[in-house]
C-alpha cells in the first residue's frame, strides 16, 4: 500500500515555508497562489502515483514549451483560456451584466502598434496578389439597444493564406493584416484584406506533442480577431470564424462560439472593382456599457511590442 504524506502537517508547514509564509517579506497574494500550486502539485504526484520518470520528463516538457515559446498556444489548446471566458460570462451573469457581442479568446498573436485608420483601411500589402481572394469585410459597432457607438476602435489582425502572422512570420510587412480603424458617425468600419487561411500547431512543436499524446489535431479554422473599445463601454476580446471551414466547430483552442460564426459570401459581379472572385463578410459588434472606467480597457496581459 502506497503511503501518503501530503496531508500531514510536516509536510503542510514544508510548504508553507517553500512559499514564503515564515518571512514578512514579498507578496502575501504570490505567497497564497504558490502554496495551493505545491499542495495541489503534490496530491496529483501522491494520488495519480506519479514516477520520477514522468516528474522529470514533464519539467523538461515544460523546458521545451517555454524555449519555444508555445505556453500561450497550450493554455488555449488545453481549453484554459476558453474556460477563463466560461467563468467570466458565469460571473458576468451573476451581476446582471448580459447582452452584446459574446467574447472570445484572444491568442497568443497580437501586436500592439498598428496603423490607425479613419472609418476604412486596406489591411494586405498585396504581396499574396493573385494567390490570395480578396476580401471585403465591414460592419457597424453598435450598443446593446442598437445605437450606433461612433469613434470606437475596431483592432483587428489575422493570418495570411499561410496561416501565418506578420511580426511572429518575419516574411512579411511589418503590420501586414494588421488595422486599428475608427469608426465614423454612424458606428461603421471597413477594411479591404484578404480571405485568411486557418492553420495547426507545428507538427514537431511541444504542444502538437502534448495533444497528439491526448488524441486531439492541432487545427484552427479561419478567422479574424478583434478588439473593440470605445469611451463608456466595456471592451471587448472577440474573433469572427469564418462559415464554411472544416473546423468550425472542431477548433483545437474552443474559440468558437455561438454569434461568432461570420457568413463569407463569395461574388465575381466585378462589383467591387475587382477581377474575378472577392469575398464579402458583414459582420457587427455590440458593445456592453461600462460599469467604470477599468472595464474600457483591455487586460494587462503581456503582449508583443506593449503599448507604453
Amino acid at each position: 500500500m502506497t503511503v501518503k504524506i501530503t496531508h500531514t502537517d510536516a509536510i503542510q508547514s514544508f510548504f508553507k515555508e517553500a512559499a514564503g509564509f515564515g518571512n514578512d517579506n514579498g507578496s502575501p497574494r504570490l505567497k497564497s497562489i504558490i502554496l495551493r500550486v505545491l499542495q495541489d502539485a503534490a496530491k496529483i504526484i501522491e494520488d495519480l502515483d506519479i514516477t520520477e520518470d514522468e516528474f522529470w520528463k514533464s519539467v523538461d516538457y515544460l523546458n521545451r514549451l517555454g524555449g519555444r515559446s508555445e505556453a500561450g498556444l497550450l493554455v488555449a489548446g488545453l481549453g484554459i483560456e476558453h474556460f477563463l471566458d466560461l467563468l467570466q460570462d458565469t460571473k458576468d451573469a451573476q451581476v446582471g451584466l448580459t447582452g452584446g457581442t459574446p467574447r472570445t479568446i484572444e491568442g497568443p498573436l497580437y501586436v500592439a502598434g498598428a496603423p490607425i485608420c479613419n472609418a476604412e483601411a486596406r489591411m494586405d500589402d498585396g504581396s499574396e496578389e493573385g494567390v490570395a481572394t480578396v476580401m471585403f469585410l465591414e460592419g457597424q459597432v453598435l450598443d446593446t439597444l442598437g445605437k450606433p457607438v461612433a469613434g470606437a476602435t475596431v483592432d483587428l489582425w489575422h493570418a495570411n493564406t499561410k496561416g501565418t502572422y506578420s511580426f511572429f512570420d518575419q516574411s512579411q510587412t511589418e503590420y501586414n493584416l494588421r488595422r486599428r480603424i475608427i469608426t465614423d458617425a454612424e458606428g461603421r468600419y471597413r477594411a479591404r484584406s484578404i480571405v485568411p487561411s486557418g492553420y495547426g500547431c507545428d507538427p514537431q512543436g511541444p504542444t502538437q506533442e502534448c495533444l497528439d499524446l491526448l488524441g486531439r489535431h492541432g487545427q484552427r479554422p479561419a478567422h479574424v480577431h478583434f478588439f473593440i473599445s470605445a469611451p463608456g463601454h466595456r471592451h471587448l476580446t472577440t474573433q469572427i470564424n469564418l462559415s464554411g471551414e472544416k473546423y468550425l466547430w472542431d477548433d483545437f483552442a474552443y474559440a468558437t462560439r455561438e454569434g461568432l460564426v461570420g457568413e463569407v459570401v463569395f461574388h465575381e459581379d466585378g462589383a467591387r472593382g475587382v477581377a474575378g472572385r472577392y469575398a464579402e463578410l458583414k459582420f457587427d459588434f455590440q458593445l456592453q456599457q461600462a460599469v467604470d472606467t477599468a472595464a474600457e480597457l483591455r487586460s494587462h496581459r503581456p503582449r508583443a511590442l506593449q503599448e507604453g
